[in-house]
């Protein structure tokens, strides 16, 4: 057996490099990298020994290095992801988010914190976490419940094992997800000798699990007897390239469709049977036709609450579930029938199984009426009044083709995005509601933007958000990697504002101007934008942010457009209710009367099993 003498970090990043997906394209595109005493001799030496064959980028905060990681995997579909690495003590617990993150939303992601000495000879060293009840523990074991593989690197021919192990993990279509290996940092140094063969190159084939056959007859007849069938489209019909067979099948079929977050653009906008977003979010045609429905064939979700409206939704005492899903968990949730298998797989041999079996069409003047609603809603205001941030929508889509893609995370803005933005090709919609988590916007619009480069990108974000993690619009401009970023300033956390009045509440440290403060925030997004090095500028208008949008669109570098909005307005029609536990006893009138409605609203509600 021929072998090569490597430190166990230069085993690591040849191994990580000689890896491939079906496309014949390495599997990781490089590695993000801020560097300290556990990382930096080791994994980074190894890194700068790689060069471009294994490019390293540099960012400004771990957590938001991760986020561009996992969004540039969800861009690809999954086909493609991205390493982090970070030093050992607050660097790897800025991960923790992003692997939740990751986790919630099946995205693959490599995550390579430093550790502790194995040796222990230095302990306690800089930045470690003491747990005198067990010696094996590291801050590193924050990340154990939010990956789907972790193991701690504490000798050099661990990696033998572990990395494949890690890979099975990423490109497996039911455990995808995060995975991390805290890399000890003196066994990063430490030399052996390694088969060569190791670092053979590799492809990994995502696998394709075919349907039961008893669970595909019985998801036949299931959709031939039904009367009213609905399908529910989840973000698996992105990750199975399922796209086209969905549309085909739903014509095929005359079965109208509804999305989820993350299966949105997965049929087009303007297609017959696209009946809009679903669940609390949804349209008010989506939303009737899943209320009267009595088989919804939900392809590909997980079904969380913002879909099944806390499952108060769907109301006719008839209704059975369908869940097509990769993952048997997912499949047998809320006594769902369950058909097991690859999305586009199961998506052809139910149409195979069906014939020409069609579904009474639906009532089209539904899609017609909320057509409707959107266009008023996204229209310029007629006044000088603040706009709301439909309006500021309905400005951006005016002014893009089909081909860019919306970026967007936490706040109102999802909710109004998940409504009336209109995706007429798949993927041109890239909003993470699974996690719900702020901070992810610029990041992530970044991160598509690698996945992306010929694409115009456009991360939608309100200005709580932008301040939670703005750094990487700096990183934007170093790296080259234009965006275009709309900061809606409604001055605070307005969606949760609305959210807190709505169940009875008072207005209470969620806007600026009523938490608690000595000296009102006054903060100059324009400069602030401009001082990371983005172009910049502030609309004073919808007429304004249109003309801004064609500055900023033949602009080469990222660009900051700034506008006020009105923080109280959101979309009255489509929505659905929301599970929100309201207080049994309040010396408020007004939070008595929402327990009272909440109380109302909960005998919907169809319990799990």
């Amino acid at each position: 057996m021929k072998t090569i003498r490597l430190t166990a970090a230069q085993a690591m990043v040849r191994y990580l490099g000689a890896q491939f997906n079906e496309n014949r394209t390495t599997f990781l595109a490089g590695c993000w990298a801020i560097f300290g005493h556990g990382n930096v001799a080791g994994l980074g030496e190894a890194l700068y020994d790689a060069g471009d064959n294994f490019p390293t980028w540099r960012g400004h905060n771990e957590q938001s290095m991760a986020h561009a990681a996992i969004a540039y995997a969800k861009a690809l579909n999954r086909k493609r992801a991205m390493a982090v690495t970070t030093s050992i003590g607050p660097g790897a617990t800025n991960l923790v988010t992003a692997a939740a993150l990751a986790h919630v939303n099946r995205l693959p992601l490599l995550l390579l914190p430093g550790d502790v000495f194995a040796s222990r000879a230095p302990d306690p060293v800089l930045q470690q976490v003491e747990n005198f009840a067990d010696g094996t523990l590291s801050a590193n074991d924050c990340l154990r419940p939010v990956s789907r593989y972790f193991d701690r690197i504490s000798r050099a021919e661990q990696l033998l094992t572990a990395l494949p192990r890690a890979f099975a993990t990423m490109t497996d279509p039911t455990e995808c997800g995060p995975v991390t290996l805290a890399f000890c940092q003196d066994v990063q140094a430490e030399a052996i000798d390694w088969p060569e063969s190791f670092f053979e190159s590799k492809v990994w084939s995502i696998r394709r699990p075919q349907p039961d056959n008893k669970e595909l007859a019985g998801a036949i007849e299931a959709v031939r007897g039904a009367k009213k069938p609905l399908i529910i489209a989840g973000g698996g019909i992105h990750y199975s390239s399922a796209t086209t067979r969905l549309r085909e099948f739903a014509e095929r079929h005359q079965i109208p469709v509804c999305e989820t977050q993350a299966g949105k653009s997965a049929l087009a906008f303007d297609h017959p049977l696209n009946f809009g977003s679903v669940g609390v979010t949804g349209s008010t045609a989506a939303n009737k036709i899943a209320e009267d429905a009595d088989l919804i064939i939900c392809i590909g979700t997980r079904l969380q609450d913002f879909t099944t409206g806390s499952w108060a939704l769907f109301k006719n005492p008839e209704r059975k579930l369908l869940a097509i899903n990769i993952n048997a968990d997912d499949a047998n949730k809320h006594r769902a029938l369950p058909l097991v298998a690859d999305a586009r797989v199961a998506i052809e041999a139910l149409s195979d199984g069906l014939g020409n079996h069609v579904a009474k069409f639906p009532d089209n003047g539904l899609k017609e009426n909320w057509i409707k609603a959107v266009e008023s809603a996204t229209a310029a205001p007629e006044n000088n009044c603040l706009p709301s941030d439909a309006q500021v929508i309905g400005a951006v889509q005016r002014n893009l083709d089909d081909d860019a893609i919306i970026v967007c995370a936490a706040g109102g803005l999802p909710g109004e995005l998940h409504k009336l933005w209109k995706a007429f090709k798949p993927n041109s919609y890239h909003v993470e509601y699974g996690y719900s988590c702020m901070g992810y916007e610029i990041a992530g619009g970044m991160g598509v933007k690698m996945a992306h480069p010929d694409r115009e990108i456009v991360v939608m974000v309100g200005d709580g958000s932008y301040m939670m993690a703005n750094s990487e619009l700096a990183t934007s401009i170093m790296l080259g990697h234009k965006i275009i970023l709309i900061i809606l300033d409604n001055r605070g956390f307005a969606c949760i504002n609305r959210l807190q009045l709505a169940t009875g509440g008072a207005s209470f440290n969620n806007l600026l101007d009523t938490a608690r403060h000595v000296e009102p925030s006054n903060i100059d997004f324009v400069n602030h934008a401009a001082s990371m090095g983005a172009t910049a500028e502030k609309a004073g208008s919808i007429a304004e942010l249109e003309q801004a949008m064609a500055r900023a669109r033949a602009a080469e570098r990222s660009y900051a457009i700034i506008i006020d909005t009105d923080p109280m307005i959101a979309t009255q029609e489509g929505g659905a209710w929301w599970d929100v536990a309201v207080p049994e006893i309040s010396d408020r009138k007004q939070v008595m009367n929402a327990h009272a409605d909440y109380i109302v609203q909960q005998k919907h509600q169809r319990k799990a099993d």
